[in-house]
């Protein structure tokens, strides 16, 4: 398949002359500088943390975000028939998944909208549906697991759950016993965070 000009020169590294390891921990860096903090946080779970990846700082990079639809996209099961964003954070990075995949995708809201249709999820859905959760950053996988009952109980079949980063914070053990896969394409350890963290 030709390689165009555009594919070329897209992107931080050029990404032609580089290994699929060497494009992957580039992004990694690139993540790292874009989101990483350090201070006193509280984690959507309660917990506390001295560090913080803050998915906004590189959800709106669209460097950073052309990279994660393809490296992501990669890793959508061949099954998925649909995709699904929980809001706020993780719509955009559904969004260009979609694109990346040509798989449709809906929003799930954290609770349903108090007007109109009143729905807690947006965009179209049928019952039965092979549908994927994408999330961003998981910690105690609490905010996915919700995202997951809410889809469940629009009559979805939820066939897993693939994020960006895995804090390492126990996410991956509660999504696993809720009985679904867990995919991220990059765990905390992944990131070379020496003495920062």
């Amino acid at each position: 398949m030709p390689i165009s000009t555009n594919d070329l020169l897209s992107g931080p590294g050029h990404a032609f002359f580089q290994t699929e390891t060497e494009r992957r921990d580039e992004l990694a860096m690139d993540i790292t500088a874009a989101a990483y903090l350090r201070g006193d946080f509280v984690l959507s779970s309660g917990a506390r943390s001295t560090y913080y990846f803050d998915k906004y700082l590189f959800e709106t990079k669209p460097t950073v975000m052309r990279r994660l639809a393809e490296f992501l996209g990669r890793r959508v099961p061949r099954d998925a028939m649909r995709l699904a964003g929980p809001e706020l954070g993780a719509v955009a990075l559904t969004a260009v998944v979609s694109l990346e995949t040509g798989l449709p995708f809906v929003i799930v809201r954290r609770k349903p909208k108090s007007y109109a249709t009143a729905s807690a999820i947006e965009g179209e859905l049928h019952p039965g549906e092979k549908v994927l959760l994408i999330e961003d950053v998981v910690s105690s996988g609490g905010e996915a697991l919700a995202a997951v009952e809410r889809l469940r109980a629009a009559d979805a079949h939820v066939i897993g759950v693939l994020a960006v980063i895995d804090r390492q914070a126990g996410g991956s053990e509660a999504i696993a016993a809720a009985g679904l896969p867990f995919d991220a394409l990059f765990r905390l350890s992944d990131f070379n965070l020496g003495g920062m963290r």
